[in-house]
């Protein structure tokens, strides 16, 4: 018997293709379908599609394919809504990442002499070769993007990723009416006499040590950044002053709990720490971040290695 070239095509191609009557039954299993799944034609045509897989997501595959019938057109489903339908394996490394084949699919009307939509042909296109070098891109995007908001040194957030949340909060409680939050800025007492006494490299060495004891007690919700030099800030979500103030007690404590060892040296570090809540209408990113350093400067003025809340009496800091 001669075969169609269609017919050469469907069973030869690269491509999966089956097609299925009303009552999901198998019209056609192409030999791409039957290589993954291990099925021949032979055994899969006359058979429920959803008796030879009984894994296949029945109710949502169902509704696609009814709605073909329906609507007589086109449906399309990428691996990007749903990552597979068929368990098949794939031949990309391990290191890819992917459990299964990644698949596209085409739902296509297959209709009679008369017009009518008498099944539905499906096609199954291997896409995990996209899929891992799509996930590998947003990946690497994904690094770039928190590496641009991380201090080099400290590997905690940077300025300007602070700024952008401090903003952040402010427009979450004007919107829900939440609890407001705080603010603690710090700086480490007599850092230039540290780096003058032991060194650059000692000196940084502390400051990531700060930032390692800072983060070790810090919630999560705490947004926690390098502002510029020795100096840090905290943001503290639905945080009044008084809780800012234990949180900021227990900052103090664990900076100066031990020496930071940087060779042969012990190094002693405190922080002064200044307080500052913000008050929803009254004060802005800028003013809550200003009145932290007013706090800032009383605690060193009074003496450093405290915590001060700030006041509208405190004197402004140069």
């Amino acid at each position: 018997m001669t075969v169609s070239l269609a017919d050469f095509i469907v069973s030869e191609v690269n491509v999966g293709v089956f097609v299925v009557d009303r009552s999901y039954q198998l019209l056609l299993w192409n030999r791409f379908m039957a290589h993954h799944s291990g099925i021949a034609s032979g055994d899969a045509v006359g058979r429920s599609l959803f008796e030879l897989f009984p894994d296949l997501p029945q109710k949502w595959l169902a509704k696609k394919i009814d709605s073909v019938f329906v609507l007589k057109n086109f449906a399309f489903t990428s691996w990007e809504q749903r990552p597979y339908l068929f368990r098949f394996a794939h031949n990309r490394p391990i290191t890819g990442g992917i459990d299964f084949m990644r698949q596209n699919f085409t739902f296509m009307p297959v209709r009679n002499d008369e017009g009518e939509v008498e099944a539905v042909g499906v096609t199954l296109i291997d896409a995990t070769d996209s899929a891992i070098y799509q996930t590998m891109l947003h990946t690497a995007m994904q690094k770039l993007e928190e590496s641009s908001n991380r201090d080099g040194l400290t590997s905690v957030f940077n300025r300007r990723y602070v700024d952008m949340r401090l903003h952040d909060e402010i427009q979450r409680i004007e919107r829900y009416h939440v609890e407001p939050f705080s603010v603690l800025l710090f700086d480490l007492d007599h850092f230039k006499k540290i780096n003058d006494t032991y060194g650059h490299l000692a000196g940084d060495e502390v400051l990531r040590e700060v930032a390692r004891r800072t983060q070790a007690v810090l919630r999560e919700p705490d947004v926690f950044g390098r502002y510029g030099g020795e100096e840090f800030i905290l943001i503290l979500p639905q945080t009044d002053a008084e809780g800012a103030r234990a949180a900021a007690e227990r900052i103090r404590f664990e900076i100066a709990a031990d020496s930071v060892t940087s060779g042969d040296d012990k190094i002693t570090v405190t922080a002064s720490i200044g307080v500052s809540e913000f008050v929803p209408g009254v004060t802005t990113a800028e003013a809550v971040v200003a009145q932290a350093d007013t706090a800032l400067y009383a605690s060193k003025h009074a003496g450093r290695n405290r915590v001060t809340v700030y006041s509208p009496q405190q004197p402004a800091s140069a």
